[in-house]
């Protein structure tokens, strides 16, 4: 962890979260985003961002394979807040490359096609995303995986070269259904249908009873490989 990471730990500890995003957006003006898959967790920093008029860019990394319902609470977010989102989109030849070579479905045939195309549709756009600034927001909780479970909620990301900050990390999901019901914060339908995790429309299935959260990502992958690259403990 870097001193800066570690000044940053210690300065928002006892802080709630509205008040800690406050307090980083006030010292790193300019150099802190947020992150939003429109997601439950995601909806609700949103929410506590736009709310409060806090100045901190909020982004997604636009695919090009979401689902309709995505595209729908991502419109009413801005319509409700009337407040940017900030779009990123792959590299067009990149993507055309690989689409080209391998066809618009190539990441089911392993797992080094499904990383490449994780890779030029998210992590490639988030690295541009990303650059310049210091904090990176984002709506990870510790019950979310047990890779997320070994993560602290202020982490320094050598990939990156900045500090991620997870307000909501010791949140349960009950926690954030409730703060979504009492703020009447719009939110994706599919985690109505059984979508706990809501990624790529080709990449993401329902999850039946009892299994992890995360197992409707990748399904067809073994279950230890479930992260794309853009968070690792």
């Amino acid at each position: 962890m870097s001193s800066l990471t570690e000044n940053i730990k210690q300065q928002l500890a006892g802080l709630d979260p509205v008040s800690a995003l406050a307090l980083l957006a006030a010292e790193h003006p300019g150099k802190i985003i947020f992150s939003t898959s429109f997601g439950w967790e995601d909806q609700v920093i949103t929410h506590m961002v736009f709310k409060n008029n806090l100045p901190i860019k909020v982004f997604t990394l636009e695919t090009g394979r979401l689902f309709p319902e995505t595209y729908y609470v991502w419109n009413r977010t801005m319509e409700m807040y009337e407040k940017p989102i900030h779009a990123y989109y792959p590299n067009n030849q990149l993507l055309e490359q690989m689409v080209n070579a391998k066809g618009p479905n190539s990441f089911y045939d392993s797992v080094d096609n499904r990383k490449e195309c994780c890779g030029i549709r998210k992590i490639e756009p988030l690295k541009r995303a990303l650059a310049g600034n210091e904090i990176w927001i984002t709506g990870i909780r510790a019950e979310q995986s047990q890779n997320r479970h070994d993560m602290e909620d202020v982490e320094w990301d050598e990939q990156n070269n900045l500090t991620k900050f997870h307000p909501i990390f010791h949140w349960s999901l009950d926690d954030v259904k409730e703060y979504i019901k009492l703020n009447n914060i719009p939110y994706n339908t599919l985690h109505d249908r059984g979508f706990p995790s809501i990624g790529c429309q080709p990449c993401t299935r329902a999850v039946r009873e009892g299994e992890d959260f995360r197992a409707g990502r990748w399904w067809w992958e073994d279950q230890d490989k479930k992260e794309c690259g853009l968070h690792t403990a």
